[in-house]
């Protein structure tokens, strides 16, 4: 197979030819024998002007690139998709996978000895990793990092939490049209991810818990400097990982790495997000995320980072308090710390590096916990037979124990005309009902999951209300919120049978959602179903790709022919 410029020879029947061909286009560049000679960094480019969240991306390339070369080897930068959440019809969860073929596919295509992937914004990372898994080339990865705190009338403000507050607040007449433009242009000041614990700061930590980056790789914000000497060190340690061939993701993803992302995923207050893209890497590990065992981590680890939307501080103080080293080392036992990292050193000599930091309140101690148990819940009951999930960490205490007459939305457009309406038969005890808002049925799963107040109950000054949907939410996002009801019900799932007037029982401490109708009239709804058809979004090209073959929430929204078998 060889290395370097000899690595995937183009196919000319031919492969001396290849080689001298390869060389001749690339001479063109510029490259010196010398520099093609040397083992080859491939590095991800994920900057687009559609994608704010990675507007730093050049300057870590840039340093990342130094750092290859000071350490020997030669690194090559080439394009992939980038997705930003804010940018992507209809949504980025819709994306991920088409990132993730993109960047697995362009991998193998091109001469590179290991990888580097840059990326932040809530669906590249996964995409990468699901790319990194697939490939099994030894892989560095570079968050780019959360933004820097905004400041209003004397408040510190982050996208995205203070965001759907203050928009709240907004809908509810409590702050004017001049007002909320003001806040508009303060609530994310530099590039950057959310610095908030929504999917991209839950995914960074996550994945420097596995091994796969740098200690401090996924708490350093976005414009320090400090950033892009992670980037120039992730560059030498990409350039040793060429010369040496390893360890290769399948040496890092191991079921041990898998649990200690789920144990961090809970005692961050990470987003439920996390939960489906740790199943797709894990998928493409050859791992099973078992939803139980997940549940069984919550009820075990407590919340330990107070951050938003679980708590009051944000990713900046979460990295000077001493990041993601010292919160393994606050768990102790509850992390596998014999995990490998991709440096070949273990997680205890990361914890054993780990800066105590004099005074901080950011990272607690299990003793002193934020939440007592872990962020999030998995539910089962009859409008859930396989899974769905809650993320009390930041919901309202008095709503997990809840029974209330459901209100149905049978689609986002259907919410969208509805929600508002002054003459809307709802009440702050009802239950708000999304459904055709999953995988194929929205499509894409988008972040509707996060239904707004009915604007009369908001005028109101009603916060929260149960909200059940098929659909996702941002882990920026707060409220007793029920996700990712699986099976979806455009796939015939029991959220398809619900209608307004029925009763809906929440029962958080008994892990249970469930739908007050008796079997027999379930049946009888179930049997007047219409069989599920292709729509006509699905007609062609990539979306028929996508509604034919993507899996349910609890197997990762993954494509079905893209899991390697363990």
């Amino acid at each position: 197979m060889g290395n370097g410029l000899r690595k995937g020879l183009t196919s000319y029947g031919d492969a001396g030819f290849s080689l001298f061909l390869r060389k001749a286009f690339i001479k063109a560049a510029g490259y010196s024998d010398d520099a093609l000679d040397r083992p080859i960094v491939g590095i991800t480019n994920t900057a687009s002007d559609y994608n704010p969240c990675h507007g730093n991306a050049a300057q870590l390339i840039e340093a990342a690139k130094r750092g290859v070369m000071l350490a020997g080897a030669m690194p090559m930068v080439f394009p992939t998709i980038s997705i930003h959440e804010s940018f992507a019809h209809p949504t980025s969860m819709y994306l991920r996978n088409l990132m993730a073929m993109d960047t697995e596919e362009m991998i193998r295509a091109q001469p590179m000895d290991a990888v580097i992937v840059i990326g932040g914004c809530d669906k590249t990372l996964p995409a990468q990793v699901m790319a990194a898994a697939s490939v099994d080339l030894p892989t560095v990865v570079i968050p780019v990092g959360p933004m820097v705190v905004g400041h209003h009338r004397g408040e510190v403000l982050g996208a995205c939490t203070d965001c759907r507050r203050l928009w709240g607040a907004h809908r509810a007449g409590e702050i004017d049209e001049q007002e909320i433009e003001t806040v508009n242009g303060r609530l994310a000041p530099s590039v950057g991810t959310c610095m908030v614990m929504g999917t991209a700061s839950t995914m960074a930590c996550m994945i420097e818990a596995m091994g796969l980056a740098l200690p401090m790789a996924g708490t350093i914000p976005a414009p320090h400097a400090e950033r892009v000497r992670l980037a120039e060190a992730s560059g030498a340690c990409a350039a040793a990982m060429a010369k040496s061939g390893g360890p290769r993701p399948s040496q890092i993803m191991t079921k041990a790495a898998i649990r200690n992302a789920q144990v961090v995923m809970q005692a961050i207050g990470g987003s439920t997000n996390g939960v489906i893209h740790l199943t797709a890497m894990a998928n493409r590990a050859g791992i099973d995320l078992d939803l139980a065992s997940l549940d069984a981590i919550g009820r075990a680890v407590p919340v330990l980072v107070d951050l938003k939307p679980s708590g009051d501080h944000y990713m900046e103080h979460f990295h000077h308090a001493g990041g993601v080293p010292k919160l393994l080392a606050e768990l102790g036992d509850l992390i596998d710390l014999d995990a490998p990292t991709i440096t070949g050193a273990t997680l205890r000599d990361v914890v054993a590096a780990a800066e105590d930091v004099p005074g901080q309140t950011v990272i607690r101690s299990p003793r002193q916990p934020i939440k007592p148990v872990g962020a999030m819940a998995v539910l089962t009951g009859n409008l859930a037979p396989r899974g769905a999930l809650i993320k009390h960490s930041a919901a309202t205490a008095r709503l997990l124990q809840h029974e209330g007459r459901a209100l149905v939305f049978d689609s986002i457009p259907d919410m969208a005309a509805r929600i508002d309406d002054p003459d809307l038969d709802v009440s702050a005890e009802d239950v708000l009902v999304l459904r055709n808002a999953g995988p194929k049925g929205a499509p894409g799963m988008p972040e509707a999951g996060y239904l707004p107040i009915p604007k009369k109950l908001a005028r109101a000054g009603v916060k929260d209300m149960v909200r059940i949907s098929d659909a996702r939410m941002s882990g920026t996002a707060f409220g007793t919120i029920v996700l990712h009801v699986t099976p979806e019900s455009a796939v015939g799932g029991p959220l398809a049978l619900v209608r307004s007037g029925d009763r809906i029982r929440l029962d958080v401490a008994g892990r249970r959602i469930d739908l007050l109708v008796d079997e027999a009239e379930l049946s009888a709804r179930a049997a007047a179903l219409e069989a599920p058809a292709r729509p006509d979004w699905a007609a062609r090209g990539y979306a028929r790709l996508f509604h034919d073959t993507v899996t349910q929430a609890d197997q990762g929204c993954d494509f079905d022919f893209m899991r390697r078998e363990g």
